[in-house]
């Protein structure tokens, strides 16, 4: 199939971007939380810089090297930086055309890119002197820069000065908001001011630099790669990436972020003092590192989204447990809208269950605090055998990750990493019990990670069981998993017939999915598939879902971020559908659903459709049995389906609590 019908991967993740910025600009979202989405916006695109540019960027040189006639064309990397220019207009409108506004209406006044009102001169200044000055230093641009180093997305005032005798220079000003808060709260006259910190530091540079003539101040930020390389042969990972991690934020300027105004000779002397010459070159506003909106001072309730409090998701009496509970029947989680202290419990319960002999687990990203890994520790220091998968390679998580590893082998805990080249993704815990002298299993099985904190905002599915066939598969799982190898060996094999799991079986059993949908359509039986995902990427697995369209088969996708699938296209995706979902909660659940003649069959799981997904890493997707829960999993996917379901299936949820307290 040629590679038109596929939509590419950098822009599309883009345009999921600009969804997250559109909910910014609805004046039905309280005015916080369209300020927190500019900042998730924000942090977005920081990522996309530190990630995705380094590897534009490079494609972009290596074209311009080999293809002579690609002066004639844009690139991916011209047409992601149109796209991100366009996005930051947009971005800009929003501020001063609508949340400024809906501020100063409410008599509060956020600074932004004006001048300090004089009604707060005296506060502003008593703060820079007791607070800020203390971490204020300056760096002449046109010294010998060696021992300086512009560190990623810190943030950076040009000063342009003349002193006595005309002679100009530049010096940079650190922002210590690392240190300081981004906003600080002035209240006067009965109105509330919210002020930047670098207009802070900009209303006093007089006092910085007395002796001299203040041409212009301009703010900066320079982006970093953020990538890891981690050589392949290398004996201890994680000594490996500790050392990388201690330079992640040395490595090549992607993004050079500056000020709109500067005059040109002096953005040309900071690029060249600074070595910023292979940088992406961005003029933006007047402000940087707007991820620091998510700390924006504004109390009161009415400034948020009525609060959900998390609905409970099984009844526990006092004389029972919930492994008692989870070996009568399968439960399934919902969260954030449903509580994940069953998670919790599950975990506490196996570390002094005294008939628990063994537990295992995946970790990817776990809570800075986690509660799980102090469970994990005590069972082991209970006398239980735990063995824990922990993914050292989780981007921006490994040090997170180091350091629980650490803890948890030093509790009697058996630490297992995965090889450089395969990732483990995969959300899953095993528990092994010896009950009269006969093994028995309960398992978990997640769309997401097994971290409480992201649990409250992402969007995730959660099944506890005790199907024994499919936990004994799982156990074997595990036991490849301690081998430590790059990728299954002939010997490897294992005959997994509930679980599909990637570098075994998934795709193959996706594939044979979608062809029994394509086969019924074709005899004129009920046939239908339903998928939500994050990313969809894969071109394989794109490729037949175009096959199956062609066929005739009904297909709805849920996509959050990345989809290279065109639907709707005469005689290729007439019959596929795509529903973007951003609101209130980061949607990451994985759920698939295959119509089967009328005997509906779903997944779900830890595996995106992308490439990285399928093919380097282990995945986990997981049936479910219980009709009750089909049913339940059905109605929330029809519920997404709609237009109108920003309560929907909070709702939904909080009915079924009232009709089986």
């Amino acid at each position: 199939m040629v590679k038109s019908v596929f939509f590419n991967r950098d822009l599309s993740w883009l345009s999921f971007n600009e969804r997250v910025l559109l909910e910014a600009a609805k004046t039905t979202v309280p005015i916080l939380e369209r300020i927190k989405f500019l900042s998730i916006y924000s942090s977005n695109l920081d990522e996309f810089y530190r990630v995705r540019m380094p590897v534009l960027m490079a494609l972009n040189d290596h074209e311009a090297g080999v293809d002579v006639e690609r002066s004639r064309l844009l690139s991916n990397y011209d047409l992601a930086k149109i796209e991100i220019n366009k996005q930051q207009q947009k971005f800009g409108e929003i501020i001063l055309t609508q949340i400024l506004p809906q501020l100063a209406g409410q008599g509060i006044h956020w600074i932004y890119n004006t001048p300090i009102p004089e009604i707060i001169y005296d506060q502003v200044s008593n703060l820079f002197f007791t607070e800020v000055l203390a971490y204020i230093n300056a760096i002449y641009i046109d010294n010998d820069l060696s021992a300086f180093f512009a560190e990623n997305n810190k943030l950076y005032q040009a000063v342009i000065l003349s002193d006595a005798d005309g002679i100009e220079r530049i010096e940079l000003i650190n922002i210590p908001s690392d240190n300081l808060p981004r906003f600080y709260s002035i209240y006067a006259g009965g109105d509330h001011y919210i002020v930047f910190l670098e207009d802070i530091i900009k209303h006093h540079m007089a006092y910085l630099f007395p002796d001299d003539t203040i041409k212009g101040i301009f703010n900066l930020k320079i982006t970093r790669e953020a990538e890891l390389k981690i050589d392949k042969d290398e004996d201890d990972i994680t000594a490996a990436l500790e050392k990388q991690l201690e330079t992640r934020d040395f490595g090549f300027a992607t993004r050079f972020l500056c000020e709109p105004g500067i005059p040109l000779r002096n953005l040309y002397r900071i690029i060249y003092a600074l070595n910023l010459q292979n940088a992406s070159i961005v003029e933006g506003g007047t402000y940087h590192n707007l991820k620091d909106l998510s700390s924006f001072p504004l109390p009161g309730a009415e400034f948020s989204y009525t609060k959900w409090p998390p609905l409970s998701s099984v009844n526990i009496l006092p004389n029972e447990t919930l492994f008692n509970i989870v070996l009568k029947q399968d439960l399934l989680l919902n969260v954030p809208y449903q509580s994940y202290d069953p998670v919790l419990r599950f975990f506490n319960e196996a570390a002094n269950d005294r008939y628990v002999t063994e537990i295992y687990t995946t970790l990817y990203r776990v809570a800075s605090n986690s509660k799980i890994v102090s469970a994990l520790s005590t069972a082991a220091k209970n006398g239980k055998k735990v063995v824990v998968m922990v993914e050292l390679k989780a981007r921006f998580d490994e040090a997170n990750n180091i350091k629980w590893a650490k803890q948890m082998k030093a509790a009697g805990v058996k630490i297992i990493y995965s090889s450089i080249d395969l990732k483990v993704h995969a959300k899953v815990a095993l528990v092994k019990r010896l009950v009269n002298e006969k093994d028995e299993y309960l398992g978990l099985f997640a769309t997401g990670n097994l971290n409480e904190i992201t649990a409250r905002f992402y969007t995730d599915q959660i099944l506890l069981t005790a199907h024994q066939p499919m936990l004994k598969e799982l156990e074997s799982l595990f036991g490849f998993l301690s081998k430590h190898k790059k990728s299954p060996a002939p010997e490897d094999h294992i005959d997994f017939k509930h679980l599909l799991v990637a570098q075994f079986n998934l795709q193959d059993r996706f594939i044979g999915l979608i062809d029994r949908e394509i086969s019924n359509a074709v005899k004129g039986l009920p046939a239908g598939i339903t998928i939500k995902l994050n990313n969809l990427e894969e071109q394989v697995l794109i490729s037949k879902l175009y096959e199956a369209s062609q066929a005739g088969v009904k297909i709805q996708l849920i996509v959050r971020g990345i989809c290279c699938l065109i639907p709707g296209v005469t005689g290729l995706s007439e019959h596929i559908t795509v529903t973007r979902i951003v609101d209130r909660y980061l949607e990451h659940g994985r759920i698939f659903i295959f119509e089967n003649n009328e005997d509906t069959e779903i997944f779900l799981g830890s595996a995106d459709w992308m490439n990285r997904n399928i093919y380097s890493r282990i995945e986990v997707c997981f049936p479910v049995y219980d009709q009750n829960l089909k049913n339940m999993i059905l109605k929330l996917i029809k519920l997404q389906l709609k237009d109108d379901v920003q309560q929907s299936i909070y709702l939904f949820l909080q009915t079924i609590n009232e009709a089986h307290p």
